[in-house]
């Protein structure tokens, strides 16, 4: 089955923090699923949507990857992927991320699809990125339905520091998919993100639809991070400076099962494990 150059995906994404004290949210979200082979195929899809052009939703390459135009999307991703040792063999790449909405914009995760010549999937590179321009790389093969664990190597919220690790669990199908990010630190899961999204046909009667529901969503992402964070410093959440980036902008996400090696690990996340 040919699967089409791009969708649209809705759904929620929900945020609850477990310590020093707990607190929920949730939201609507709507996300873009492109193939970064086709996009000349993806901008005749709809005339409210276009690559590289202003639009009412757009995709810039630059919001992406490398974030230069020089460094096209596949040859940043497909060096991502030989880092954790993952050769697609010239296999189709699908970028799932948050497009700009009314020429804006913010991505705090996208996720690059990796698939092998048969379709399969055989990778996933998480593109987190933080309020501050800067972003890093997790890699883990794939085999359809999985967890993983990560260090944690890269400063996204000013409330939680650069220590401990992750455990992704992700669950992808053509009808849905599933997204749950578990931050751990040394006192145990400190914090839980998720999307549960479901996908659309790309076009304009969907476009519309989704600017009559949500016509500030580009700009909603950032508003609600600011919200959240002003929420988190009234109740007395300890604030954390940013460090420096780490020189090192990938990090490798390995499944569960595969784990043994806690030797790898830092010491909080070595002890988590023994307790797990």
């Amino acid at each position: 089955m040919t699967r089409a150059p791009a969708r649209l995906w809705f759904g929620r994404t929900t945020h609850t923090r477990m310590a020093p004290f707990r607190r929920s949210f949730a939201y609507r979200i709507a996300m873009l699923e492109i193939d970064i082979g086709r996009l000349e195929e993806v901008n005749r899809l709809s005339h409210l949507f276009s690559v590289e052009r202003s639009n009412v939703i757009s995709l810039r390459s630059t919001d992406h990857g490398a974030r230069n135009a020089a460094v096209p999307l596949r040859v940043w991703a497909e060096a991502r992927f030989a880092e954790a040792c993952i050769e697609l063999d010239g296999g189709a790449i699908r970028l799932f991320t948050f497009p700009r909405v009314l020429g804006y914009g913010f991505a705090p995760i996208s996720l690059w699809f990796g698939y092998g010549p048969d379709g399969e999937c055989r990778g996933v590179i998480y593109e987190v990125h933080n309020t501050f321009g800067e972003t890093h790389a997790y890699v883990c093969a794939f085999d359809g339905d999985q967890s993983a664990q990560a260090p944690k190597e890269f400063h996204v919220s000013p409330f939680l520091d650069v220590a401990g690790h992750y455990r992704v669990t992700l669950g992808q199908s053509e009808e849905a998919m599933r997204l749950i990010v578990e931050n751990f630190g040394k006192d145990g899961r400190l914090h839980v993100a998720s999307l549960d999204v479901r996908p659309r046909a790309l076009t304009s009667g969907t476009i519309g639809q989704w600017l009559l529901v949500m016509p500030f969503s580009g700009l909603g992402v950032m508003l609600a991070i600011y919200w959240q964070a002003l929420r988190l410093w009234l109740k007395g959440a300890q604030y954390h400076d940013k460090p420096d980036q780490r020189a090192r902008r990938t990090t490798l996400v390995r499944p569960e099962a595969s784990l043994p090696g806690e030797e790898e690990w830092p010491a909080d996340a070595q002890d988590l494990r023994k307790r797990a």
